[in-house]
């Protein structure tokens, strides 16, 4: 099978997916999501001939830029090429706003959250949150640009300076945790791997951020509760992040549609590139 693999250059993740197809006897090729061009009566001629589409990236752009991105991604599957994650499931994730919701429809817990336009609604959502809430953009991964504000002062020139922005202010309320949480990697309605994270020097557990992982079995409630995250946003592939608060139960912290495995896969010996490919192979069939 060929393989086309949206990207925004060859990284270690197009690197490591082209050394698995390889590896099991198909051919995977990076394509640049953001050379794309297409007519409207066929697909992207730089993604003709392929097999099926890997998305390893949704590189950052304007709003015309992602929609017609996502645009892009709907016409291939209306023409029967498998895209994984599907176009819908990673509208959704890339959505933090959208993304919870679900999750919350779906009976998960999450944080409690309000989103806010301006500074004044935001200084009255971070009250409601208790007055320690973390700050995160709308659009974002591996815990970029996230604040953690617990001072009312702090609190004002935070929301001011995004409401100048025009940035959409999304404040959950900070949990109380042990210092690590679980990412649980599904794939295709099952658990696949997982591992625990731990923050060097603070509050947030991103391995992209510093922080050090360790390979991890998830329990029953854990497994479960990730693979009804998976189902409630639509991912085939997707990194889960849960985060056990103060009662211990878990919360969901959010869904990850393109989820890396760099530290993953050697903290716990599951080759995951390999497995992406043979998910993508028996789907496509």
């Amino acid at each position: 099978m060929r393989f086309a693999i949206l990207s925004a250059g060859a990284g270690w993740h197009v690197r490591d997916l082209q050394r698995a197809a390889a590896l099991l006897g198909h051919h995977a090729e990076p394509v640049d999501f953001r050379k794309l061009c297409a007519g409207v009566a066929a697909p992207p001629a730089a993604l003709a001939g392929f097999d099926a589409v890997l998305v390893r990236t949704m590189p950052p752009g304007s709003l015309e830029q992602v929609v017609f991105r996502m645009d892009v991604l709907h016409r291939l599957e209306a023409r029967g090429v498998p895209v994984f994650n599907p176009a819908r499931s990673l509208e959704i994730c890339v959505d933090k706003y959208l993304a919870t919701a679900r999750l919350e429809a779906a009976g998960l817990r999450v944080p409690p959250t309000i989103v806010c336009q301006d500074a004044d609604a935001a200084m009255e959502a971070f009250a409601a949150l208790g007055g320690d809430v973390v700050v995160k953009p709308l659009f974002g991964a591996e815990g970029r640009g996230m604040v953690r504000v617990a001072d009312p002062e702090l609190a004002w020139r935070t929301f001011r300076t995004l409401e100048r922005l025009q940035a959409v202010l999304y404040l959950q309320q900070f949990i109380h945790h042990p210092g690590w949480d679980l990412r649980v990697f599904v794939l295709s309605g099952r658990v696949l791997t997982a591992m625990r994270r731990f923050a060097r020097d603070g509050w947030r557990t991103n391995v992209a951020q510093g922080g050090r992982a360790e390979k991890a079995t998830p329990d029953a409630e854990a497994e479960r509760l990730a693979l009804a995250a998976a189902d409630a946003v639509g991912v085939i592939v997707g990194g889960i992040d849960l985060l056990p608060g103060p009662d211990g139960g878990w919360y969901v912290l959010e869904v990850n549609a393109v989820p890396g495995w760099r530290a993953l896969a050697p903290v716990t010996g599951v080759d995951v590139a390999a497995e992406v490919i043979r998910a993508a192979t028996v789907r496509e069939r």
